[in-house]
């Protein structure tokens, strides 16, 4: 009788521990991170630094992180496996595959961008040749200009959202180099402006050419596009030792990780696009 009560009370645990297994499962979400890595330094910095961080972050944060520089796949089959998409520096380029994220994304997929992911310039090797892309997703349209040196900015919250609302209303971000863009992001209803930059930043950037500090004006730094589960935020460009570059020492001298609040504000979008819905 006694092993009968013991074999009884081994099963019972048993299922315990694999319904208990079942249900941490069904917690998770999957990221996927497309990056490219190859050109500027600061961006190249900064994915190495991401696919170190991020991992770090699905294991306490119960996800799971993957992450891959052939763009080939970004097709419909390969993103049927993930809920949330990063692209960690760059955007697609060929059309079929641009086609498949628009239509991942219709379908309710989560996506955040950093930085150069928003970047369209007409006549540069980047064109803004994707109008659904940057003016129907993102909202802002072509690239405007960019403050220089990699400095950093006190940031401030625009709008009620999931991603901050455990954030101070004003937090220094991390050095980057800070976009300025061609629309005007307040005039379009479908845009919600989470984060912009305080005027206490002001000027930002030191030069040395003066169109490159800023010394007035509304910027917006994180925004999401209500249509959709997505948000881009500007950061992703680390200050890098530019003075040395052809050195070959490529040293990083600042991080896009590591502060409590910069970092608080990427776990509460991954966690708001894998979990949460869109406004």
């Amino acid at each position: 009788m006694k092993k009968i009560y013991l074999l009884f009370l081994c099963f019972f645990a048993s299922l315990l521990y694999s319904n208990s297994l079942l249900a941490t499962a069904k917690k998770k979400f999957k990221v996927i991170a497309f990056y490219t890595a190859k050109s500027d330094l600061a961006h190249i910095s900064f994915v190495h630094e991401a696919n170190v961080w991020f991992p770090k972050m699905a294991k306490e944060y119960n996800f799971e992180y993957d992450s891959t520089s052939n763009w080939e796949n970004l097709n419909e089959k390969f993103l049927a496996d993930y809920q949330v998409v990063l692209f960690l520096d760059t955007r697609p380029e060929k059309k079929e595959q641009r086609e498949a994220f628009q239509k991942y994304m219709e379908k309710g997929g989560g996506w955040m961008g950093f930085h150069f992911a928003a970047f369209g310039l007409n006549n540069s090797a980047v064109p803004q040749n994707w109008d659904w892309y940057h003016n129907t997703f993102l909202g802002s349209g072509e690239y405007g200009s960019n403050t220089w040196r990699p400095t950093s900015a006190i940031l401030k919250k625009e709008a009620k959202h999931p991603v901050t609302a455990n954030l101070p209303q004003t937090f220094k971000a991390q050095p980057n180099e800070w976009y300025r863009w061609k629309n005007d992001l307040r005039n379009n209803p479908d845009i919600d402006i989470l984060l912009s930059i305080d005027s206490t930043s002001f000027p930002l950037g030191t030069g040395p050419k003066q169109h490159e500090i800023w010394r007035s004006g509304f910027y917006p730094v994180v925004w999401s596009n209500k249509k959709f589960k997505m948000l881009y935020v500007n950061m992703g460009h680390n200050d890098m030792d530019y003075e040395h570059k052809y050195d070959n020492t490529n040293k990083s001298l600042s991080s896009s990780f590591g502060n409590p609040d910069q970092d608080k504000l990427l776990i509460n979008v991954l966690l708001w696009l894998g979990t949460g819905k869109k406004r």
